[in-house]
C-alpha cells in the first residue's frame, strides 16, 4: 500500500493590525485609505477589523475550504477584544477565487446573513471584474456600517452631515447605474463602428480591383508563424485580403480589447504572459520585492524581472498586537 505523508497547515504572521496585503492586490493609495478607516473604527468604537489577502490557500498547506483556515487564522492572530470577542477578519484568496468575512464569537450567528449579503451584492460583483481595490473598500465600508450604524468618517456627524453623506452615496450609486445602463450602448456603438471598418470593401493599391477577404482556413497560408500563435492565443485576430486580379495580399491585425498577453521583447509578437511571485512582503519598516517571470509562447524566450514593493504606510497602532479575541466560525463566505 502507498502512503501519502500529511503536510501540516501553516499560518502567516501579521505585519500590522489593519491591512496585510500578502497578495499585493491593493495599490498604495487604496491601502492607505482602507487602513485609515479601520484605524478609525478601532479608535472610535474599539472594534478590531483586519483585511488579509493571500494568493492561494495552498501556499499555507491548506487544501480544503476557506472556512476552517479563516477561523484558525482569526484565532491565531487573536482578532478583537478578548472579553467581547467582537473582531472581524476579511480574507481574500485571489487564485482560489474565494473569500470570507469571519466574525468573533461574541456576535453568535446574527452576522452570518448580513455578511453574506455584503459579499454577494457588494464585494464579489467587483471581484468578477478584477476590481479588487473597489470591492475590498466598498466591502469594508458596508461591514463598518453594519457593525456601528455609521459609515466611515460619520461617527460624530450630525443629521445634516449624515444626510449629505447619504446623498453623496446615492449620487455615486446613481452614477454607477447610469454607467451600467449606457456603457453597453456605447460599447455596442464602438463595436458596430469597428465591425463596419473591418468589413468595408478594400481596393487593391496596385490595380484598384475590389479585394476579397479570405476565410480563417486559407488566411493562415499568408500569416507568419508568430501571427498564427497570436490568433491561437486570441491576443490578435488577423484578416487577409487578396486581390483577384493581381493576387496582391494585405494583412490587417486587430488587437483583442482584453488580453493577458503582451509584446515579446525578442520577437515582438503579443504572445508573452507573466507570473508574479512575492519574494518578500513589505512592512512598515522595510520594502518588499516581487519577481515577474515572463514566457513567450512563440519564440520561447524566458526572462525575469524583480520589482520593489513600497513600504506599508506606518500608523500609530501598527506595531501593537490584537486584543486576544476568538471566533467560533461565524460569518459568511463567497466565491467569484
Amino acid at each position: 500500500m502507498l502512503t501519502h505523508p500529511a503536510t501540516a497547515q501553516t499560518l502567516p504572521d501579521y505585519t500590522e493590525l489593519y491591512v496585510n496585503d500578502f497578495a499585493d492586490l491593493l495599490p498604495e493609495e487604496d491601502e492607505a485609505r482602507i487602513r485609515a478607516k479601520l484605524e478609525e473604527l478601532r479608535d472610535r468604537r474599539g472594534i478590531e477589523f483586519t483585511v488579509v489577502t493571500i494568493q492561494a490557500l495552498s501556499d499555507y498547506q491548506h487544501f480544503g475550504p476557506i472556512e476552517p483556515f479563516a477561523t484558525d487564522l482569526f484565532n491565531y492572530w487573536g482578532v478583537g477584544d478578548a472579553q467581547r470577542n467582537d473582531g472581524v477578519l476579511m480574507l481574500i484568496a485571489q487564485y482560489d477565487r474565494v473569500m470570507r468575512i469571519e466574525v468573533g464569537s461574541g456576535y453568535g450567528t446574527r452576522k452570518n446573513v448580513p455578511m453574506g449579503n455584503i459579499i454577494d451584492t457588494i464585494i464579489t460583483p467587483q471581484f468578477k471584474k478584477d476590481n479588487f481595490p473597489r470591492g475590498i473598500e466598498d466591502g469594508v465600508d458596508a461591514v463598518i456600517r453594519d457593525l456601528t450604524g455609521r459609515w466611515p468618517g460619520e461617527y460624530d456627524a450630525g443629521p445634516l452631515e449624515r444626510g449629505a453623506g447619504a446623498l453623496r452615496r446615492i449620487l455615486d450609486w446613481l452614477g454607477a447605474w447610469v454607467y451600467a445602463l449606457f456603457a453597453p450602448v456605447a460599447a455596442f456603438g464602438v463595436r458596430a463602428f469597428r465591425r463596419w471598418r473591418r468589413n468595408k470593401p478594400r481596393h487593391c493599391p496596385r490595380d484598384g480591383a475590389t479585394m476579397h477577404r479570405l476565410d480563417e482556413v486559407w488566411d493562415d497560408n499568408h500569416l507568419q508563424e508568430g501571427q498564427i500563435t497570436e490568433e491561437r492565443l486570441k491576443s490578435v485576430d488577423y484578416d487577409v485580403w487578396q486581390c483577384p486580379t493581381c493576387d496582391h495580399v494585405t494583412v490587417e491585425g486587430y488587437k483583442a480589447w482584453f488580453s493577458g498577453y503582451g509584446a515579446c521583447r525578442s520577437c515582438g509578437y503579443r504572445t508573452v504572459e507573466g507570473d508574479t511571485t512575492i519574494l518578500s512582503h513589505a512592512t512598515t519598516s522595510s520594502t518588499g520585492s516581487k519577481r515577474i517571470d515572463y514566457h513567450c509562447h512563440h519564440c520561447q524566450d524566458n526572462w525575469s524581472v524583480t520589482r520593489i514593493i513600497p513600504k506599508k504606510s506606518s500608523s500609530s497602532s501598527s506595531s501593537s498586537s490584537f486584543g486576544g479575541g476568538s471566533s467560533s466560525g461565524g460569518g459568511a463566505s463567497g466565491s467569484w
